[in-house]
């Protein structure tokens, strides 16, 4: 292998590194948080009948969840509940606003 395409192969590793060191970082100041999505926008497990992302039915359906940055959850704000009661994102499912 000539030196030139060494250093190519080097600096890609390096770079593939850096990114995957990137990534790890940002997954790492991210959490689920459940409750915050508009329908068809969660990520991924929206509970008993859906299958992955984007498979939510129901705005800030409560066994839906979202990354958010991490301390932020319960701190987004949301529209009230059709009764008034206020909703809150949270760290665990909720049993509010699921699909009939």
């Amino acid at each position: 292998m000539s030196n030139a395409m060494k250093t190519v192969a080097i600096a890609g590793a390096v770079a593939a590194a850096m990114a995957a060191q990137t990534t790890t970082a940002d997954a790492a100041s991210k959490e689920k948080c459940y409750g915050v999505s508009l329908a068809g926008e969660n990520d991924c497990a929206a509970g008993p009948g859906t299958t992955c992302a984007g498979t939510s039915v129901t705005d800030y359906q409560g066994n839906a969840w979202t990354l958010v940055d991490a301390g932020t959850c319960a701190e987004i704000d949301l529209p009230q509940m059709a009764d008034g009661t206020g909703r809150t994102g949270s760290l665990e499912p909720l049993e509010r606003d699921l699909p009939a």
